[in-house]
């Protein structure tokens, strides 16, 4: 199939739009210039939104601020063109949508249309398969568009609609990982991708913080991982080798700190990214809490209604501390522990540490 010359130089600004900032922004100027026309608008709106709920993109001459105004307020509840009704993906002019001597029609062209430069109009609605339309509008003040202007519209549908597609995949996409990324983040967990030798090859935001912020994680001058003390560097790195060596191995966890708690589950990956960056060898999923350990055992107290001393042993218990580790890290002896736990389990109803551990991290203080 030979495209159309003018088809052919819009497909490459077309297929970048949903890129650029504001969107088809280069498309836009280049469709208006094409069309001789005054003003190009396309817009976005899910079967069965209001008309006034949409995404609207334009190049050219704007409506007069007062009528855009005044249309998304209430005048585009007596805006009589059937956008829905539209055929996919067949042009409209203008004359085919409204209809001399009707009363709702004639106002619509005297007291909208024509105080906003468009005396002609042509206009066309594609959409894709999850209920995403887009109308792509022209307009100008001078004479009427002609055969040549409509095939070029028309010769556009098929790729404005497979650049609506992507878009609107693209957008569910992102929506989708900005709450997954958002969850993730109030559980303050964070990753990091690591080559062999244990190098920073790519991290999400909670990853970066922590490597900028946490006084433990950092990146050295090479863009290597390093930690403090020394003899947590050197752990983490012979994890990452010999992780990186046998694919095989069971993941690694690493407590990195205590007060305030950061924790790392070294996994070995064999996940490849479609870039120029290298391929990871490890990821280092991070885990910390932007609390203090004694801000932590406040909101024990008061979710779970505890003493002061049975919320501390509780927090220690939850982060995978025996009961001897936590008699020695305590301060108590170990009848007193085991005593503490007792009423620990008894008030929340935990059948043991397991338990225990499922209650706290799951409870609303693993997203405070």
């Amino acid at each position: 199939m030979v495209l159309p010359g003018h088809v052919l130089e819009l497909l490459p600004s077309l297929l970048n739009g949903a890129f650029e900032k504001p969107l088809w922004a280069g498309f836009l100027e280049q469709f208006r210039i094409a069309m001789h026309a005054d003003y190009t608008a396309l817009t976005f709106r899910h079967s069965g939104k209001p008309l006034n709920e949409v995404v609207h993109l334009y190049s050219g001459t704007a409506s007069p601020p007062l009528l855009s105004k005044l249309y998304h307020e209430h005048l585009y509840a007596l805006d009589p063109l059937p956008y829905y009704e539209l055929a996919e993906g067949r042009a409209y002019s203008l004359d085919e949508l409204l209809s001399p001597g009707e009363t709702l029609h004639d106002n619509y062209y005297e007291n909208f249309l024509l105080p906003c430069g468009m005396r002609a109009l042509q206009i066309m609605r594609v959409m894709e398969p999850g209920g995403v339309n887009a109308w792509l509008v022209v307009t100008r003040q001078g004479g009427d568009f002609d055969a040549e202007n409509n095939a070029l519209l028309t010769a556009i549908a098929p790729y404005l609609r497979s650049a609506l597609r992507n878009f609107a995949a693209l957008e569910r996409e992102r929506f989708n990982a900005s709450v997954a990324n958002d969850a993730i983040s109030r559980l303050a967990f964070g990753w990091m991708s690591l080559g062999p030798s244990g190098e920073v090859l790519d991290t999400d935001a909670q990853g970066a913080t922590l490597l900028a912020q946490s006084g433990i994680l950092a990146r050295d001058a090479a863009g290597r991982l390093t930690a403090r003390p020394r003899e947590l560097d050197r752990e983490i790195i012979a994890a990452v080798q010999a992780l990186s060596a046998n694919p095989k191995s069971r993941p690694r966890a690493i407590i990195l700190s205590r007060d305030p708690w950061l924790d790392m589950l070294l996994v070995p990956t064999h996940k490849c990214a479609i870039s120029a960056r290298p391929d990871p060898a490890v990821i280092a999923y991070v885990h910390g809490d932007n609390w203090s350990t004694a801000n932590r055992c406040e909101q024990l107290a008061e979710l779970f209604v505890l003493l002061p001393s049975e919320a501390r042993l509780a927090l220690a218990l939850a982060r995978g501390m025996s009961i001897a580790q936590a008699a020695t890290e305590l301060g108590l002896t170990i009848e007193t522990t085991r005593n503490y736990s007792n009423k620990i389990y008894s008030k929340l109803g935990a059948r043991g540490q397991p338990d225990l551990v499922r209650f706290v991290m799951r409870s609303v203080l693993a997203a405070a």
